[in-house]
This record gives C-alpha cells, structure tokens and sequence, in this order.
C-alpha cells in the first residue's frame, strides 16, 4: 500500500495539470500526489485538439505554458463561419490567440512536465475500484502490468479525485442519487486532410451544413488538417456514402479531393457529443474523500472547442482553493472549499457550457424556428464589431458573464425576427428554380405569428440550459423564493435589454 496527501486518477488533460499545480503550492511541508494513469503511452484520439485563448490564459497561471512548444502546435486565431457559399471572418479580440494540435502531443507534454514536477509519482496503473472507510473515500484500488505479470496493489490519500474523462468509470459511485446522466444527441465523426489550405488560415473554419450538423475543420500540424463532421443520432447505416452525399458537396470544392482521399484511406472515427450538467459536490449525496474534475463532472458539446479551457480553468480555481485549506483530510473543510469551488467556477464554466449546445442548436437547425435563428446568427456575425467581438470572446473563454451570453443570445433572436421580415426568403417550391422575395404587407399577420414562435423556441433552446448551470438553491433553502425571484429578474433583464439593443442597431 501507497499513502499520499493527494491521489488523482487519469492524467489526460485536467488530472496532469491539477498535479502539477499543487506541486507549486507553498506549504508547510510539501505535498505527496500521486497521478494514476491506465496507460502512458501517447493517446490518440479525434477532440480535444483545440485550445481556447482562455484555456492558454490557464495554462500560463499554472506555470505550464511551455507545454504548447515544441511538437508542431499550430496558432488559432479566431474562425471562419461558412454558410450557403458565403462566409463570414470572426478573429479572437485583441490579439489573444488559442492554440490548436495533436491531442496526443499535448497529452505527453503535460505528462513530461508532471514528471519533471516536485512531489509527484506518475503511476502506469489502471484503478478499478474505489476504497472506503466509513462511507469516506480513502483511496483506489489498482492493477499494474509489467511483461512477466501484473500486480494488484492500493493507493491512498487524503483526497481522491477523479479525472477519468467522459467515459468514467467513478462517476456514479462518487455522485450517487445526486448524478445526472449524460446527454447525447449527435457524433463527431472525424478524419485527418492532407496538405490542404483553409480558407483562412490558423482559422478554425465552422461549415453549416443543411440537413446535418456543422462541419469543424482545424489545422492541428503543418501538414494535417482536422475535420470534424456532426452526424445526429441515430447514426446512417452506411456513415461514407451518407457524409459523400449529403455533407461533401456542401464544402468548398477545394477540400473534396483531400476529403475523399482521407476517408478512402482511413476508417471514419466516431466521438459521441454529450452534455452534462454540473452537480454540486461535497453533499449528503455525494461521497465524502472523492472528487470529481473535468469530463467526468461536466461536459458540454464540442463545438466551441471549449472542454480542455473549462477543466483548465477549473484546475486553476481548484488548486488556489485546496491551497487555503490546511488540512486536506478535513472533510468538512474540502465541503466548504467544494461550495465555493462550484459558484466561483460558474462565470466562465457556465459561459461555455450554454453557448457550447445553444450555438450546436442553432447551427445543426433541424426545424423551421431553429432555421430562422440560424440565418439571423449568421447574418448577426455580418454585421461586425461588436456582434463578432461580443460572442467570439464568450466563446474563447476571455469574458465569462452567463449575463452578457444571454444578451448577445436574444439579441439574435431579435435580430432573426427583424431579418425574417426585412429580408428576401426563398418561396419557390422544392424542385424549382430557387426564387427570393421581401415579405408583403399581407404577410404580415403570419410571419407576425411566427415571430412568436421563433422568439419561444430561442426561451426554450436558451432557458433550460440557463437554469441547468446558475439555479444556486435548493427546495429545502428557506431563501429559495428570493433567489428564484432575484435570478427570474436577471433573465428577463437580459432579455430586455438584448431587445432595446437590437431596435437601436436596426433603426
């Protein structure tokens, strides 16, 4: 048996940085982490490829910016929206700039500063069951292989905290009745491009595809270019001719040839979407001794390339809290640090988490509502200033405010309403020859109704997710109908002034 003050399971992205970051912490007497990792060779896999230039703002208040030299990592500047053949440029805000790559590089570089880390044991182990004592978890139990056998052996601490990913295998153990179930509604089906140009460049290129999800593209190296297709479920029968048929004829022409040629050559890789909230740790539901970081506590969809800039930023939060709690085995003080923890995490966790599946929504519009907002969004992004500069910094992690997210949310509602109106739509029927009109007057009374339905499934894209990630009480807190009424009054503001917003831009 091992004993250590801190024992972390999986060293994929938040667990190595956690490790690091409380190697650095000035205490009486320096810390003993152990960080448990099924397999250390270099993973491969299709997400988590690009980082936010919140995320890179992380890693450089853990002292771990250096992570991102040295193995071809390519310079993200901001995205290109592509839409119906036109396009729309959306660079990050002064000059911040986010990173994109091989997620297996960054893994092993992280893993190589872990190793160079004070303190620290990084253990080729494979945990497979939690031990408790007294209904508190005090450490795992674990397996390690060598050539001739392999070895049972177990790690204790005074914490135990799971980093395990979106596939935990300690999730439901450590939140028990308190767990939320992941929600998946669609695939990343991904494939690598050879040698092609993006029609921006160290741009992060979004295609909106009708009749599908979104495209993402990224160069990740010099010579390889991600492409990431959302495919709803369920999945077609036949993944390669549904992609050649319905998605490929609706990207730039000059990555067909490069997309056949990858799809010919290597099998199309699948990473499911999943959403899921975060639950407040440290409770009677939840088991004492554990926590839960990083995709195995919260995840949000891929899209917005924002997992690695949450669980980053969470990392940083997390290590600045347990560096004020002197005595780790002092559960009633990890409840309290947990509590302060989930609320000071929330600006910019709950910023990314919402815009992540409320812009998946819109962009992957599978109904009439959903598409006006998508061509209101787009032609929003149009517009310029601060209509790029205001998104694109929630999206990045560089202005967390779930307030000025909602603002910017329903002043596209608005705004679609106002294009609905202003704008020429296609009214020819299917199968002829595409014809656009402005609305007449006598169309008014309909497209009036619908207004209200646009305007009521943004509330319902947008609502459900807000109160997912910011409702702060619970039934039995006796001030739970202010909080309910102080939280109701910041939603509507939000609303309102989104409204009075967008009159003055159109007008």
């Amino acid at each position: 048996m091992s004993r250590y003050d801190v024992l972390i399971v999986g060293a994929g992205i938040a667990g190595p940085a956690l490790a690091h970051g409380l190697s650095t912490l000035h205490r009486a007497k320096k810390p003993r982490i152990a960080l448990l990792e099924r397999s250390l060779a270099e993973p491969d896999r299709i997400v988590g490829e690009l980082l936010q230039p919140g995320g890179v703002i992380a890693l450089r208040k853990l002292g771990l910016e250096d992570c991102l030299e040295g193995f071809d990592a390519i310079p993200a500047l901001g995205y290109c929206v592509l839409d119906s053949g036109k396009s729309v440029h959306i660079p990050y805000p002064n000059g911040y700039e986010g990173r994109s790559f091989h997620h297996g590089r960054f893994i092993m570089s992280l893993r190589a500063a872990v190793k160079r880390a004070e303190g620290v044991d990084l253990i080729e182990a494979t945990a497979t069951e939690l031990i408790e004592d007294g209904g508190r978890v005090v450490g795992v139990k674990a397996t390690r292989k060598t050539e001739e056998q392999e070895f049972k052996d177990e790690y204790r601490a005074d914490i135990v905290i799971i980093a395990d990913g979106c596939f935990s295998n300690f999730r439901s153990s450590v939140m028990g009745r308190a767990l939320a179930k992941p929600v998946t509604k669609s695939q990343f089906c991904g494939a690598i491009l050879k040698d092609v140009t993006l029609p921006i460049p160290k741009h992060g290129t979004v295609a909106l595809i009708k009749g599908s999800g979104p495209v993402l593209m990224y160069q990740i190296s010099e010579h390889d270019t991600r492409i990431l297709m959302d495919i709803k479920q369920p999945l077609p029968a036949d993944l390669k001719t549904h992609i050649l048929t319905h998605v490929v004829p609706q990207l730039p022409s000059s990555l067909h040839t490069a997309i056949h040629k990858a799809l010919d050559k290597d099998r199309i890789r699948r990473m499911p979407n999943s959403f899921l909230p975060p639950v407040s740790q440290g409770t009677s539901t939840s088991k004492a001794g554990a926590i839960l970081i990083g995709d195995a506590w919260n995840m949000r969809h891929p899209l917005t390339g924002g997992g690695m800039t949450v669980a980053l930023s969470d990392v940083v939060l997390l290590r600045s809290l347990l560096g004020q709690v002197d005595d780790w085995s002092d559960w009633p003080s990890i409840q309290r640090m947990l509590s302060s923890w989930h609320w000071q995490r929330k600006p910019l966790a709950s910023t990314v988490n919402i815009l992540s599946v409320a812009l998946y929504d819109l962009f992957g519009a599978d109904d009439e509502n959903l598409a006006v907002l998508r061509t209101g969004c787009f032609k929003y992004f149009e517009r310029g200033g601060e209509c790029i500069n205001g998104p694109v910094s929630l999206l990045s992690g560089i202005a967390p405010s779930p307030v000025l997210l909602a603002n910017h949310f329903f002043s596209v509602a608005f705004y679609s309403i106002w294009v609905m109106f202003t704008h020429p739509q296609l009214i020819s029927a299917p199968n002829e020859k595409p014809v656009y009109a402005v609305a007449t007057i006598d169309q008014y009374p309909f497209l009036a109704i619908k207004s209200v339905r646009v305007f009521w499934t943004a509330c319902v894209v947008f609502g459900p997710l807000l109160w997912s990630e910011i409702r702060w009480w619970s039934p039995d807190d006796p001030q739970a109908g202010n909080k309910v009424l102080l939280q109701s009054t910041l939603a509507v503001g939000a609303i309102v002034a989104s409204f009075a917003w967008t009159l003055q831009q159109v007008l």
